[in-house]
């Protein structure tokens, strides 16, 4: 019997130190981030470019192997990832950037598929990304790493060059040097 009770006295004692005591009647800001910042990795360099297919809403399919010739900025995002979200118009002003040097494929990884990334897309206006999508998150784990977004840079030869996990300034001059040299190389 005193085991019983002294079970019930630790899931009693748990169960009032979740209680939820308000929260404080100012929110304080904090200017510290939980996420770490995102860097250019080169560990996986020289992997292939996985031969996966993915889709776009009106079922065209593009098998992510053939794309040969060209250097590829492939991007995993979701509607639901805010890093993602946040991304996407800067992916799109990078496509118009270098045009005819370097292709930005991004493929969602919503599970809702076109439901969820027409009105996406719709709503960004995006100029040069196309919706490809992969429901079925195959691409996911063929890549690996499992954060979003993902973002890998693959050679014309569809070798990896590096890649980016996590949300990162599109924008930088960091960033165009590392695209430079990948395609300059």
């Amino acid at each position: 019997m005193s085991r019983l009770s002294f079970t019930l006295a630790i899931v009693l004692g748990l169960a009032v130190a979740g209680c939820d005591r308000g929260a404080p009647e100012t929110a304080q800001e904090s200017t510290a981030s939980s996420a770490p910042k995102a860097e250019i990795d080169t560990g996986e360099a020289g992997a292939p470019m996985p031969a996966a297919n993915v889709a776009d809403p009106d079922g065209r399919v593009l098998n992510l192997g053939s794309l040969r010739g060209t250097p590829v900025l492939l991007n995993l995002w979701a509607t639901w990832c805010a890093p993602c979200v946040k991304e996407m118009p800067l992916l799109d002003a990078l496509a118009g950037e270098y045009d005819g040097r370097l292709r930005v494929v991004t493929v969602s990884q919503d599970m809702q598929g076109a439901e969820k990334v027409e009105p996406f897309f719709a709503q960004g206006g995006f100029a040069r990304l196309e919706p490809w999508m992969d429901p079925e998150n195959n691409l996911g784990f063929a890549i690996g790493g499992g954060v979003m977004p993902t973002t890998v840079l693959y050679d014309g030869d569809g070798k990896e060059v590096w890649r980016v996990q996590g949300e990162f300034d599109w924008e930088s001059e960091e960033v165009r040097a590392a695209i430079d040299a990948a395609i300059a190389g």
